[in-house]
C-alpha cells in the first residue's frame, strides 16, 4: 500500500523532538526548541499566552451570529430610495466598471436594477435606517453599530466564508475562535473555550474546518454542539461503564500518554491528554448547560417560540447567552439559508422571521444581565448581494447574485460605539464611496476590543509567523468606544 510521505520539515521536527527527548538535556532543549517553533504548551496555570492581553480590552468574549449565504444589504440595511425610479433599467457601465461577475450571471444579456420591495424607516435616537423585515432589530437600533462598507476579495461562498473566519481564502488556517482561544485561553475549566452551533437549512455546506484550529494545536479548535442526541459526540459513557470506571480508565490512559510524551516530545500528545480530561468534566457541565427547561417563561417569550425547539437559531441564541454566563470565550452561531439567487423577497422574509427576534433578544438579554458591557456581538455574512436582478425580474419578485464589493454587518457591545452607522456606498449599493472596511480591518478591530494587537498575536508555522489578519488590517477607529 502506498503511503504519502510526511512533509520533510514536520518529519525532521518529530525526529528532533524524539532525539532530544531521549538525551540527558532533552527536556530543557525540547522546551527551548518548541518555544522557538511556537509549539510549546502553556503552563496549566496560565489562561492563555504570556503577555496577553496586550492592553486592557473592554471585551472578554465574543458571540458571532454568522448568517451563512450572504444577506442582502439592499433589503435589510443599505436604504436606497432612489432606485425605485430605475426599476428594470440597465445597471450603468459607469457603476459596474467592468468588475468581475460570478458564472451564474456573467452570461446574462442585461443587468436590470431591482429595487427592494421592502420599506425602510429610521429608528431610535440614532436614526438608524432599517428594513421592515427587522422590527426587533429596530428596537436595539441605539445599541448596535452598522458597518455598511465591508468588502472582501472572495466572490464565491466557500472561499468567502473561509476568508472572513480565518483571514485566508484557502483552507488550513486557524479560525477566529481558535486564535482567541490560543491567545487568551479559557474562562471555564469545565467547558471548551470555543463552541460552534449550526442552524437553518439549504445553501452552502458548512465544514468543520470553519471552527477548526488549522496549524494551531488541536486543543484550540471549536467544539460543535449538536441538537440531536448528545450535545457533544461521545459525551455519554458506553453501556456498562460508569463514571468511576471511566475515571480509572482515563487515569491509566494518561499515564501511558505521559510515557509517550516523554519519549517523543510531541505537543499533540499533551493536547490529547488535556482534551480527554475536558471531555470527562463536560459530562457533568454540558447536560446542565443545555437543559433550558428552568429558564423562566419571560425569557422564552423574549427569544420567541422557536427558542423552545432545540436546533433552531433562537434556541442557539439562548444557549449562547448561557455559554457566555459560564465563561466560554467564543461562541459561533452559523445560520444557513441566506443564498437567495431567486425569489428573494419570499425567502429573505422567512429568514428574518427566524432570526430577527432572537438576534435582538440576545443583545437585550446580555444587557439586562450586565454581560453586554464585556461581550462583543457580531451579526453578518460573507459578502453582499447585487443591485441587479439574477433571473426573472417583476415588480414583486427578483433574485440577487453574490457581491463582494460592499456589504453590511452590525456589531454591538464591549468596545463599540452604539447607535452609529459607518461608511457610505453609492446610489446602487455597488461601490464604496467613504470609509471602506476590509475583512482584515474588521478582524483587527474585533481583536482590539479584546485587548489584542492583531500584529502581535502570531504563531510560527513552516518558517513564518502567521496571524489572523495576515500582513494586513487597520483599526476602524471611528466605531471604537
Amino acid at each position: 500500500m502506498f503511503h504519502a510521505p510526511q512533509p520533510l520539515d514536520d518529519h525532521l521536527a518529530i525526529q528532533r523532538r524524539a532525539f532530544l527527548g531521549r538525551s540527558a538535556a532533552g527536556l530543557a532543549a525540547v522546551s527551548t526548541l518548541l518555544s522557538e517553533d511556537g509549539l510549546a504548551e502553556q503552563p496549566a496555570s496560565e489562561p492563555g499566552l504570556g503577555g496577553l492581553p496586550h492592553f486592557a480590552g473592554k471585551a472578554k468574549r465574543v458571540i458571532y451570529l454568522f448568517q451563512s449565504g450572504a444577506p442582502s444589504q439592499l433589503d435589510l440595511f443599505d436604504y436606497k430610495p432612489q432606485l425605485a425610479k430605475h426599476h428594470a433599467a440597465d445597471l450603468p457601465d459607469s457603476i459596474r466598471k467592468g468588475q468581475r461577475l460570478t458564472g451564474m450571471t456573467s452570461k446574462q444579456e442585461r443587468f436590470p436594477v431591482a429595487p427592494s420591495t421592502f420599506s425602510f424607516a429610521q429608528h431610535g435616537e440614532s436614526g438608524q435606517w432599517l428594513s421592515e423585515l427587522l422590527p426587533q432589530t429596530a428596537q436595539i437600533a441605539d445599541r448596535i453599530s452598522i458597518l455598511k462598507t465591508l468588502h472582501t476579495e472572495a466572490i464565491n461562498h466557500d472561499p468567502a466564508i473561509t476568508f472572513i473566519q480565518t483571514g485566508a481564502q484557502l483552507a488550513g488556517r486557524p479560525s477566529f475562535g481558535s486564535w482567541l482561544s490560543y491567545g487568551l485561553g479559557s474562562l471555564n475549566r469545565d467547558l471548551p473555550a470555543f463552541v460552534a452551533m449550526v442552524s437553518g437549512a439549504g445553501g452552502q455546506p458548512l465544514y468543520d474546518r470553519l471552527w477548526g484550529s488549522g496549524f494551531l494545536p488541536t486543543k484550540f479548535q471549536g467544539v460543535k454542539f449538536r441538537s440531536i442526541g448528545d450535545p457533544v459526540l461521545f459525551l455519554s459513557n458506553p453501556a456498562g461503564l460508569d463514571s468511576k470506571v471511566r475515571r480509572r480508565f482515563l487515569d491509566d490512559l494518561s499515564r501511558l500518554n505521559d510515557l509517550k510524551l516523554k519519549q517523543q516530545g510531541d505537543p499533540e500528545i499533551s493536547t490529547r491528554m488535556a482534551q480527554y480530561e475536558l471531555a470527562f468534566r463536560m459530562q457533568t457541565s454540558v447536560p446542565e448547560l443545555t437543559d433550558t427547561s428552568k429558564e423562566p417563561d419571560h425569557i422564552f417569550k423574549l427569544y420567541g417560540d422557536d427558542s423552545r425547539k432545540p436546533g433552531t437559531f433562537a434556541s442557539n441564541c439562548l444557549l449562547a447567552r448561557r455559554l457566555c454566563e459560564r465563561g466560554v470565550r467564543f461562541v459561533q452561531l452559523f445560520h444557513r439559508g441566506w443564498d437567495q439567487h431567486a425569489t428573494l423577497p419570499k425567502k429573505i422574509a422567512e429568514q428574518c422571521a427566524s432570526t430577527d427576534q432572537a438576534s435582538a433578544a440576545l443583545v437585550l438579554d446580555l444587557a439586562q444581565r450586565g454581560l453586554l458591557k464585556d461581550t462583543l456581538v457580531v451579526w453578518g455574512g460573507e459578502f453582499g448581494r447585487t443591485v441587479y436582478c439574477q433571473g426573472r425580474l417583476t415588480k414583486t419578485d427578483y433574485g440577487r447574485d453574490h457581491h463582494p464589493r460592499c456589504f453590511s454587518i452590525w456589531v454591538a457591545g464591549a468596545g463599540i460605539k452604539p447607535g452609529m452607522t459607518h461608511g457610505t456606498t453609492d446610489d446602487y449599493s455597488y461601490n464604496i464611496l467613504e470609509n471602506p472596511v476590509h475583512v482584515h480591518d474588521l478582524n483587527a478591530t474585533l481583536l482590539h476590543c479584546l485587548g489584542i494587537d492583531h500584529q502581535r498575536l502570531t504563531f510560527k508555522y513552516q518558517g513564518r509567523r502567521h496571524r489572523l489578519t495576515d500582513v494586513h488590517g487597520n483599526l476602524v477607529k471611528e466605531i471604537l468606544a
